[in-house]
């Protein structure tokens, strides 16, 4: 490669509507780019239409890892008229824009090509992302031959000649402007061949297969649907039953119904979804039957923005279900983390005998980004089920509050249980005595599970420290990147809830403390204040868009200039 304005990375930004074919250019660039020996992420977001709107994917590649979304473009291909003026606040002097003159104006650098004439001049409009693609993939110095081999792989006979025809128009277009106008600094240590490109999605499918799952029911809810259709497309090569329920009521119950027979499954919702889920957490409270909940955020109230993203979730994870009982909320920054909790949430739900929560968002979930391959135990998962005799009491008092759990025709035992509170044999009683203990011994297993609880990363030394949560992981990293202020330090959270003293001892060392929530009122930091974590300043965003790396960076240097 040899260029005009060598980078060290280039963010693209593709608007259209739904139906326009934004997913096939996001599919083509990021497996090239991919194939190209360069780290890339992508992110969308759209509106809740089958047809038309204004929806956008940014694609980010670089010569080192890259893992969050940035505010300003320097390339953008407009497909519609809408997606110009959708995105116009992204748009600098600096961006590079390709489309028809006289269409839009912009105090950018407009390379004028009718992109749709030139498709439909090859026989149809709708190869028009693929001519898009291949002038980009050339604006950044890369061989086209690349994209032609994607292509052959993807598409046959009328279409492939058609898009084999595509790409040549974009790569001579490409040519017309020098080539190599955003140009990449090659980087020989860079993205390995074997990397993974994962989606949080598929990240949280392979750590539930990992995890032992063998059964799913949910009722598709946007953005978790995407787990469902994951697991029922690998069911046949890995043994899990797939049930699609009449509602979420269903699909938590049979859940655990599978999970008392011996199972492990795992259902898959968003908030609306889990607040009808609320009795049945209640239930796997008191009958110790462990399950496994997915729930993928969405701003609400109600139906709230429905394809959007925000961390507004938190408190309805920790506190829904009525009555007192343990539970465990895990909350992964990135798809190596959604594999890597999704798997453990599997046997810390058998290992103690609780509900246990992943708590993503539409941003982690429909966002890509490279992943080195999993180091996967191949040994099987632990199962904490015992053989009963003939004495068996599923709830039999115990020091630590576990009691042993075993299934149906797995001995010689009767496993009873009940939602109503029991005797140590399962049996309904009303005695204030037996409350007291099964109560007492149900609570007891929340101090085991803090001291299993995931100790924060940590980066940076300073005295002032930003806090975060889930999916803010990256975009927090790379804002204090672009500062590059010794003075400040981050610290990220992935277990959520409960809290233990050795997650929180490092914030009561800070003197200043910044939380960074995707929500509206802050509520990791309520949380914290609960302990007595004193956050100073809060920089909050619940516009249903996730943050920028560039305009996270801005607000917290506005920050520091105020408590300095």
């Amino acid at each position: 490669m040899g260029g005009k304005n060598m980078r060290n990375s280039v963010s693209v930004l593709i608007g259209g509507s739904a139906g326009q074919g934004i997913a096939s250019i996001e599919t083509l660039l990021t497996k090239g780019f991919k194939r190209a020996g360069f780290y890339t992420f992508s992110t969308k977001e759209f509106m809740s239409r089958v047809r038309g709107g204004s929806n956008t994917t940014l694609i980010r590649v670089s010569k080192y890892p890259v893992n969050a979304p940035v505010f300003g473009v320097d390339i953008f291909v407009p497909l519609d008229t809408d997606s110009y003026y959708y995105a116009q606040e992204r748009i600098t002097k600096e961006t590079f824009l390709i489309a028809k003159k006289g269409d839009f104006e912009c105090d950018c650098t407009l390379y004028d090509h009718d992109v749709p004439a030139l498709a439909k001049s090859i026989g149809s409009p709708i190869v028009s992302n693929t001519i898009a693609a291949a002038l980009v993939f050339g604006l950044l110095g890369c061989d086209i031959g690349i994209l032609k081999e994607i292509v052959s792989e993807l598409y046959q006979d009328e279409m492939l000649e058609m898009n084999l025809k595509a790409l040549d128009i974009g790569a001579q277009l490409a040519e017309n402007n020098g080539n190599c106008r955003y140009c990449i600094e090659p980087n020989l240590s860079g993205a390995s061949a074997n990397d993974l490109f994962l989606s949080g999605t598929e990240g949280i499918g392979f750590g539930a297969i990992a995890g032992g799952c063998n059964f799913i029911c949910s009722y598709p809810m946007s953005p978790s649907t995407g787990v469902l259709t994951f697991l029922a497309k690998q069911s046949q090569n890995f043994a899990i039953c797939v049930e699609q329920a009449e509602d979420e009521i269903a699909a938590f119950q049979m859940g655990m119904g599978a999970w008392y027979g011996g199972g492990r499954a795992i259902t898959t919702t968003s908030g609306g979804g889990f607040a009808l889920m609320g009795e049945g957490m209640s239930l796997s409270g008191i009958t110790e039957t462990p399950m496994v909940v997915y729930l993928a955020q969405r701003p609400g109230p109600a139906t709230g923005l429905p394809t959007r993203t925000e961390q507004g979730d938190l408190e309805l994870a920790i506190y829904s279900g009525h009555g007192e009982f343990p539970r465990i909320v895990l909350a992964p920054g990135d798809p190596k983390e959604c594999f890597d909790l999704a798997r453990r949430a599997f046997e810390l739900a058998d290992l103690y005998q609780v509900p246990v929560i992943v708590l993503s968002d539409q941003y982690l979930a429909d966002s890509y980004s490279h992943v080195e391959r999993f180091d996967i135990d191949l040994k099987q998962p632990v199962h904490h089920i015992v053989k009963t005799d003939v004495d068996y009491k599923r709830y039999s008092l115990s020091n630590d509050g576990i009691s042993p759990r075993g299934i149906p025709g797995f001995g010689e035992g009767f496993v009873l249980v009940d939602s109503d509170e029991h005797t140590e044999e399962g049996l309904i009683t009303e005695s204030m005595s037996v409350r007291n203990e099964q109560n007492g011994k149900r609570l007891k297993k929340r101090e085991l599970i803090r001291n299993d609880a995931i100790v924060p990363e940590g980066d940076g030394e300073g005295d002032i420290v930003i806090v975060g949560w889930g999916s803010t992981k990256h975009i927090i990293k790379e804002a204090l990147e672009k500062i590059k202020d010794t003075d400040i330090a981050s610290i990220h959270f992935s277990w959520v809830f409960p809290l233990s003293e050795t997650q929180l001892s490092v914030l009561r060392r800070a003197k200043q403390i910044i939380s960074v929530e995707n929500n509206a009122t802050g509520q990791f930091a309520k949380m914290l204040n609960l302990h007595n974590i004193v956050i100073h300043t809060q920089i909050l965003k619940s516009d249903g868009l996730p943050f920028f790396a560039d305009e996270l960076s801005e607000k917290i240097a506005a920050v520091l200039k105020e408590i300095r």
